[in-house]
C-alpha cells in the first residue's frame, strides 16, 4: 500500500517541477538566482535528478548511476528540454524501481548511513517524498515571483 502512494507522489510530483519549467516564458530565469534565494529552478531539477537516482535508482533498484552532486548546483544553463528529459528518465527509474521493492524491506534499515543515525527505508523513501515536494513548492515560487513580469502565453 504504502509504496503504491509512494511510486503514485513521485510520478505527480516529478511531473509537476516538469510542468513548472515548461511554464517558465523566458528559459533563461530557469537558471537565474535572485537576491536572498539560494538556488535556481535548473539547480534545484539537477539536485532532485541526482537525488532521486542515487537513493533510490541505483540504491533500491540496482541501476547504475554516478551522482556529481557538486555539478547539481554549479552547473549552469542546461536547456529545458535538457532537464525536461532527464526528469522524464529519473521518473521512469523511480517508478521501475519501486515497483520491484519488497514491502517487507521497508521495515528493514535503508542500506546507505545518510542522516546522523540509521533509518528505515520506508523512513527514508517518505522523507524522499517530502524533499522533492519541498523543492518542487521552491520551483514553483521560483517562477511565479521571477516570471510575473514576463507576458504570459496566449
Amino acid at each position: 500500500m504504502l509504496l503504491d502512494t509512494l511510486r503514485h507522489l513521485f510520478q505527480r510530483d516529478l511531473n509537476r517541477v516538469q510542468q513548472e519549467l515548461t511554464l517558465y516564458n523566458d528559459e533563461q530565469l530557469i537558471w537565474h538566482v535572485e537576491k536572498g534565494i539560494a538556488n535556481s529552478a535548473g539547480n534545484l531539477c539537477l539536485h532532485l535528478v541526482g537525488n532521486l537516482n542515487t537513493y533510490i535508482g541505483a540504491e533500491l533498484g540496482g541501476i547504475p548511476y554516478t551522482r556529481h552532486r557538486e555539478l547539481e548546483f554549479s552547473l549552469k544553463n542546461v536547456p529545458r528540454l535538457e532537464l525536461l528529459e532527464m526528469l522524464q528518465d529519473t521518473s521512469r527509474r523511480v517508478d521501475a524501481s519501486l515497483e520491484q521493492v519488497d514491502p517487507n524491506m521497508l521495515a528493514r534499515e535503508y542500506p546507505l548511513l545518510v542522516f546522523d543515525q540509521k533509518t528505515s527505508t520506508e523512513y527514508f523513501l517518505v522523507h524522499l517524498a517530502t524533499h522533492l515536494a519541498y523543492h518542487l513548492g521552491q520551483i514553483n515560487y521560483h517562477r511565479r515571483l521571477l516570471d510575473s513580469g514576463q507576458q504570459q502565453p496566449g
